[in-house]
């Protein structure tokens, strides 16, 4: 893959100065250190160390990555170690895509509520989940699966949703047979939506009576119990989005197509076109005109603020397992969920294929310690440099450079 022309790392060292200088003494502490390791992420600004094949004997120069989970550059890895769990607890049955939205007039609450308001969408989409597939008149199953959540919408807006990849089938009440799904038919999505949307509003209508919703601003006149009710009952009668799919490919296509969600940030480099003049022009996926692909352009201070907009408050955890893919008993319960599905005589199952390195998008990525060269070698550090300090309240400070000789 070669390498960005831009990346949101030139527009924060270039500009993410003057945001400060406008904002900064109302951005919260996590916008600030997303912006400060973005700025100085590979760079020599984090220390770094000298590498050797054991192979080819390549000798590569690398700097040390920032680990923030906001920084585009640092997902590589993450994203790498991740696959290789989950290729490892598939299942031989179909899977199916299920995403759940919430409405744009909610949306500014989840902005100002972020740790509370996020947590009450997974619990809503799971409980609906669980819920309408344990229905004997719909699948009647114990399931399990994995939500993921997204904030961002294809400009940089704000659009809280969740991302879940489910298994096409669950554990009978008892535990002793596996029931599948239909290949091509999981959950009616109807019935989905109106469960969600009923268990969404009365979370949120028992959290503002809990005192844990604030709202700032604009929002004041929501701290009015009876406003809340009204503004509640007014967001419950627009339609609320919920929609499944069965994702594409068998199940090992499906974990990497899903890691392409769970280990990614707002905007990826790849989609930056220009940088110039103080404005920023990026590739987006217009949806509601068929998926066209369009351009739009921003000025870089508000490129910024929209990109910030979606770092998750300190510890959130954003990609959840739910059922019998729970990390308690998880390995146990997949064990017996295979035991089932070879014994069943549905004809949905399907043989897991192995992984087969390619070379589009949706292959495995090469192991963070494997020579990028030759491929095949591993690379062992000979040299480690320590990071050097700079202040914590310039983002465009320069580093010191190695001396490598």
């Amino acid at each position: 893959m070669s390498t960005p022309k831009v990346e949101i790392a030139d527009i924060v060292r270039r500009h993410g100065d003057e945001y400060l200088q406008h904002f900064g003494r109302r951005m919260p502490w996590r916008q600030w250190r997303a912006l400060l390791d973005i700025a100085r992420c590979r760079t020599a600004a984090m220390g770094g160390h000298v590498d050797v094949c054991t192979n080819c004997g390549l000798i590569r120069c690398a700097y040390n990555s920032c680990r923030n989970r906001h920084c585009p550059k640092c997902l590589g890895s993450a994203r790498w170690r991740w696959t290789a769990q989950r290729e490892a607890e598939l299942l031989p049955v179909p899977y199916f895509h299920v995403v759940f939205t919430l409405p744009h007039q909610l949306a500014p609450l989840g902005l100002a509520n972020q740790r509370v308001v996020y947590d009450l969408l997974f619990q809503a989409a799971a409980q609906t989940l669980s819920q309408i597939a344990a229905d004997p008149r719909h699948l009647g199953a114990k399931i399990g699966f994995l939500a993921v959540l997204h904030t961002w919408g294809q400009r940089l807006n704000h659009h809280p949703h969740i991302h879940c990849v489910v298994p096409g089938g669950g554990l009978s009440p008892d535990g002793t047979c596996w029931v599948p799904a239909r290949p091509d038919y999981f959950l009616p999505v109807q019935v989905l939506s109106a469960v969600y949307r009923a268990k969404f509003l009365d979370l949120l209508y028992r959290a503002h009576a809990a005192g844990q919703i604030n709202c700032p601003g604009k929002l004041a006149p929501l701290s009015n119990p009876v406003a809340f009710k009204c503004h509640l009952a007014s967001a419950k009668r627009h339609d609320w989005v919920v929609y499944t799919k069965p994702p594409f490919g068998g199940p090992v296509q499906v974990v990497r197509y899903l890691a392409r969600y769970t280990h990614r940030v707002a905007i990826a480099n790849s989609r930056i076109v220009s940088f110039e003049n103080g404005s920023v022009t990026f590739r987006y996926k217009d949806y509601a005109d068929g998926n066209a692909t369009k351009i739009a352009t921003l000025s870089a201070l508000v490129f910024i603020r929209r990109f910030l907009m979606h770092v998750l408050p300190p510890g959130f955890t954003r990609i959840r397992h739910y059922g019998f893919l729970a990390n308690r008993d998880r390995h146990r319960h997949i064990d017996l969920c295979r035991q089932l599905i070879a014994q069943s005589t549905a004809p949905a199952i399907i043989v897991l294929e192995p992984p087969t390195e390619t070379s589009d998008e949706a292959a495995a990525p090469l192991a963070p310690d494997r020579c990028p060269a030759c491929r095949v070698g591993r690379l062992a550090t000979l040299r480690v440099y320590a990071r050097p300090f700079l202040s914590p309240h310039v983002l465009s400070q320069p580093a010191p450079v190695w001396d490598t000789s």
